[in-house]
């Protein structure tokens, strides 16, 4: 089982940028060539508008140069000759890559000087904003830590629950009853986990190619959303609680039989709670997953039972101790 801890995807390409973004960010490949393997240093877009203008302190070029109608309608107001110059000077600081916002048709000649510079030049139809906006979510995506889990990952009851153990434990046969019951599969046997750096917590999906695919001992292959329908599925869920399936056997000497036992696992940095549920004949798994999500809601809440019933106990010792109970 993997620990969680061997982190991936702290860098990426342009080539990997574009891939990512092509839906969300509407980008289209106006130069690319051996550029699009150029890695992309700071995850942010900058506006190039002084250094467009000749001043060259502080200029962002590890960042990617986001060109709107501002700089644009100024470098269209330089002769052609300055213009290209203007742009030279950016590249020879190291600037490898310019999008062009809001439908701005790249001129032939800035197209030749990034073929010959090996940059990127890429083009959106997008406003500046708005893909400055939304090319945020898609860079903070690539850059998060990732790492990949063997476990099975369901939204039960609005909680992001996933259950990990030994093979044959039934962690697919459980998330299938979950999915019956009116639950939402994210990842089936393997689960691939985002860390989102600013809130320290972890996001669940599935990996791209077993999507949406489960994997029943005795039936096979399933397409969840054709046959449970398309709100079987959940792209992606936060991460809330670990549920580990462990044989009776092996933990009959370690069982929490109150509830108070607090237990966490840590992925990627980020601990998350863990409830460790004792596999044998005629338990039903299923009811127990449901139920310790809705447990697990109440903690959120404040509510704590085992806390609860022994301040009641504690309550009522007193009150038979001064003759009051009635």
């Amino acid at each position: 089982m993997a620990d969680g801890n061997s982190i991936t995807g702290s860098s990426f390409t342009l080539r990997q940028f574009v891939a990512a973004g092509a839906e969300r960010l509407k980008m289209e490949v106006v130069v690319g060539g051996r550029g699009l393997d150029h890695q992309v240093l700071e995850p942010m877009t900058n506006r190039p508008g002084l250094a467009l203008t000749g001043f060259y302190g502080h200029f962002a070029w590890p960042r990617l140069q986001l060109v709107g109608l501002a700089e644009n309608g100024y470098m269209e107001s330089l002769d052609p000759k300055t213009r290209i110059a203007r742009l030279q000077e950016l590249i020879d600081r190291r600037a490898y890559c310019f999008i062009y916002a809001c439908g701005i048709e790249v001129p032939e000649a800035v197209k030749a000087l990034a073929e010959k510079a090996g940059v990127t030049i890429l083009a959106t139809k997008l406003l500046t904003r708005e893909f400055a906006h939304q090319c945020t979510f898609v860079l903070e995506e690539l850059r998060a830590p990732k790492t990949r889990i063997y476990g099975t990952t369901v939204e039960v009851a609005g909680i992001g629950v996933m259950m990990e153990g030994d093979s044959g434990l039934g962690k697919s046969e459980t998330a299938l009853g979950l999915i019956k019951h009116g639950n939402a599969l994210v990842a089936d046997d393997l689960t691939c986990l985002r860390k989102d750096i600013a809130a320290n917590k972890l996001f669940a999906r599935a990996c791209d190619s077993t999507r949406n695919y489960m994997e029943i001992r005795g039936i096979g292959l399933i397409h969840v959303p054709s046959v449970f329908g398309v709100t079987a599925v959940c792209r992606e869920k936060s991460l809330d609680l670990v549920v580990t399936f462990r044989r009776l056997n092996d933990i009959k000497g370690d069982l929490d039989r109150v509830g108070d036992d607090r237990r966490w696992r840590t992925f990627l940095g980020v601990n998350v709670p863990q409830l460790v549920i004792p596999v044998a004949a005629g338990r039903d798994l299923v009811n127990l997953v449901e139920t310790a999500a809705q447990q697990f809601k109440l903690r959120v809440a404040g509510y704590d039972a085992a806390g609860d019933l022994d301040r009641r106990l504690k309550r009522l010792a007193d009150e038979m101790r001064h003759g009051t109970a009635s």
